[in-house]
C-alpha cells in the first residue's frame, strides 16, 4: 500500500473526526438547552446532582465551542472534553441509581419521557460516545488513542466521584406541600410502608 493511500485514509478519518466533533458540540448545546428548559420552561427545580450534571454539560459545550472557533485540532479537543462528559455521565448514573433503589423520586422530564435524571443519563451517554468516536476517528493512531481514552475516562470517573461525595446530604423525607417539581426522598406517612408520594 502506498503512502498516498495511507495519507488518503488518514485524511478521511480526520474529516470524520471533525464532523463528529462538530456534532458533539451541537449535541452538547442541545443537552444544555434541554437542561435549562427543565427549569425555565417546565418550572422544575434542580437538585444538587442535577446541577452537577448541568455544569458538566455546560463545560463540554463551552470548551468545545471555544476550541472549534480557535481551530484546536478536533481529536485533541474531543479528548479534552471527554473527562467532563464522563464525569457528568457518572453523576447521572448515580442519580438514576438513587431513583431505582427508592432513595429519590424525581419529576418527569421533557415530554414526559422518563424522568429528568434518566433523560440526562441518556444524553450524557450519547455525548460520551460521540466524543470517544471523534477521538478514535480523528486521525490518531489507535495505539496512541487507547491510552489517552483510558486516562480521560479515569479522570472523568474521579470527577464524578468527587461531585457525588461532595453533594449536600439529602433532606429528611417530609410530607409534600407543593407541586412535584424537584428530586426528593419519598415520603411515607407513619401508617404506610414505603409508599412513594404521588407526583
Amino acid at each position: 500500500m502506498s503512502t498516498e493511500d495511507n495519507a488518503g485514509r488518514g485524511g478521511h478519518a480526520a474529516a470524520g473526526g471533525a464532523v463528529l466533533t462538530w456534532f458533539a458540540c451541537l449535541f452538547a448545546l442541545a443537552t444544555a438547552a434541554g437542561s435549562v428548559y427543565l427549569s425555565v420552561g417546565m418550572g422544575l427545580k434542580a437538585c444538587p446532582l442535577c446541577f452537577y450534571q448541568r455544569t458538566f454539560v455546560f463545560a463540554v459545550f463551552g470548551v468545545m465551542l471555544v476550541g472549534l472557533l480557535v481551530g484546536t485540532p478536533r481529536s485533541g479537543l474531543s479528548l479534552l472534553c471527554l473527562p467532563l462528559a464522563v464525569g457528568g455521565l457518572g453523576v447521572a448514573g448515580f442519580h438514576v441509581f438513587l431513583e431505582l433503589n427508592g432513595t429519590l423520586e424525581c419529576p418527569k422530564g421533557i415530554l414526559g419521557v422518563g424522568t429528568a435524571p434518566q433523560q440526562s443519563l441518556a444524553a450524557l451517554a450519547v455525548l460520551t460516545v460521540l466524543l470517544g468516536l471523534a477521538v478514535v476517528t480523528g486521525g490518531t493512531e489507535m495505539r496512541d488513542a487507547l491510552p489517552a481514552l483510558a486516562g480521560t475516562v479515569l479522570l472523568g470517573a474521579l470527577f464524578a466521584v468527587a461531585a457525588i461525595i461532595s453533594a449536600p446530604p439529602l433532606p429528611a423525607p417530609k410530607p409534600p406541600t407543593g407541586p412535584f417539581d424537584m428530586c426528593r426522598p419519598p415520603y411515607s406517612s407513619p401508617g404506610q410502608l414505603n409508599a412513594p408520594a404521588s407526583p
